[in-house]
């Protein structure tokens, strides 16, 4: 099957908007975007005209589908607050994908997110990164596990500290941290040898992080708190990403120096706990101008996804190169969760994720008009109702 989308404004993130370009479809994926693509005569067109064509946007930290919006304690299944380690859990196997919030999301255009456990827990267990449609979650996956979420400063602090239990101070964390992970590298070594030992899963999951087959994705807003993140990275040598990041532009220069990359947000909130004093749009861009790779996240439902391009826009606003801010609800992000090779940008060989916007998603009061997933159309507005169709059944109704 071949689809082609013609006339509009194709973004293709990894090269200059082509005005009037086209994206040809095969079998769910990229054949050919430019501007003089034949299109073959049994292909279904689609006209965009006066519209964008834009890639799936791609929100790397959310909670999706584990902490369900309207739903209240029955879809509340993002914290394993129980205990401070709990490496062996999966975000995966919380999900439910039918939770409203998959649906918001495509309507904003966001096409693909990463669900990571919540944040109680030093070490909190395995993200995943999905599509935003399917009829299970299994066929949504892009890639599991994409990262092992890990939790410093106020949040396992208060939340294990009013427990009277540790850890209850920031060296408390970081001690529980290094412990785990010692005793997962000694666990590593010994799987090697002839005395192998028996199956722990919560060692076998740090030890992927070790073996930097996933990275550590890191919840950190305080600079201190970044700061003692790259002193484990140092330590135990695996791959770590900055989630949140509120002050990571105080420490950009240590960040830039070892590649570490940024998740920066919620940027839409107040400042409602002490380590949100120094949230800013502007931060987007000092990151950027630093040399930092930067991507924008909402932590959904704290911020709903579908206002991703919302926070881009107010970045721009504040000052991030435009470019830059397209990138990082793209490009960025889906390299973080280890899908850039599918999904991010308009280029051959990736499968079709992409939007038809109205307009310049980075207006505010443009709408995504259809969203396709491999070519599969998903949604479209029709001025009344949001309408999607998932092998022959419209999942909106």
């Amino acid at each position: 099957m071949e689809l082609a989308v013609t006339g509009g404004t194709v973004v293709p993130i990894e090269g200059s908007p082509l005005v009037g370009g086209t994206v040809l479809i095969r079998d769910g994926r990229i054949v050919e975007v430019g501007m003089d693509v034949a299109v073959p005569d049994d292909a279904e067109v689609v006209d965009a005209r006066g519209r964008w064509v834009v890639p799936g946007f791609v929100d790397a930290h959310t909670h999706m589908g584990t902490l369900e919006e309207g739903e209240g304690w029955a879809g509340d299944d993002h914290d394993e607050a129980t205990a401070p380690v709990t490496a062996q859990l999966r975000a995966l196997d919380a999900i439910n994908h039918l939770d409203n919030g998959f649906r918001d999301a495509i309507g904003g255009g966001v096409l693909a997110v990463g669900v990571n456990p919540g944040s109680c827990n030093p070490i909190a267990g395995e993200t995943v990164a999905v599509r935003c449609a399917g009829r299970s979650v299994d066929e949504m996956v892009l890639r599991s596990p994409a990262g092992m979420k890990s939790a410093l400063g106020e949040n396992p602090k208060k939340h294990y500290g009013d427990a009277g239990r540790m850890p209850s101070t920031r060296m408390g964390i970081a001690a529980v941290i290094r412990q785990a992970l010692a005793e997962a590298r000694e666990y590593d070594e010994a799987r090697r040898t002839t005395s192998r030992p028996g199956v722990d899963l919560g060692k076998e999951a740090l030890a992927r992080v070790l073996r930097r087959e996933i990275p550590w994705r890191q919840h950190c807003h305080r600079a201190d708190d970044i700061l003692t993140a790259v002193r484990l990275a140092d330590e135990f040598g695996y791959d770590l990403v900055v989630d949140h990041g509120t002050e990571a532009h105080l420490v950009a220069d240590v960040l830039v120096e070892r590649g570490i990359p940024v998740l920066l947000g919620p940027l839409i909130v107040g400042r409602g706990k002490v380590e949100l004093r120094n949230r800013a749009f502007r931060n987007a861009r000092l990151l950027a101008e630093a040399g930092i790779e930067l991507s924008l996240v909402t932590d959904h439902p704290v911020i709903p996804a579908n206002l991703l391009h919302v926070q881009a826009a107010y970045a721009v606003r504040e000052g991030l190169d435009r470019d830059v801010a397209l990138r990082a609800i793209t490009l960025n992000p889906a390299r973080v969760l280890g899908v850039v090779d599918r999904i991010g940008s308009l280029v051959p060989g990736k499968d079709a994720d992409l939007c038809i916007w109205s307009g310049d998603p980075l207006d505010p009061m443009q709408r995504v008009e259809a969203a396709y997933l491999r070519g599969q159309e998903v949604f479209r507005w029709d001025n009344t109702q949001q309408t999607g169709t998932i092998n022959g059944q419209n999942w909106f109704a």
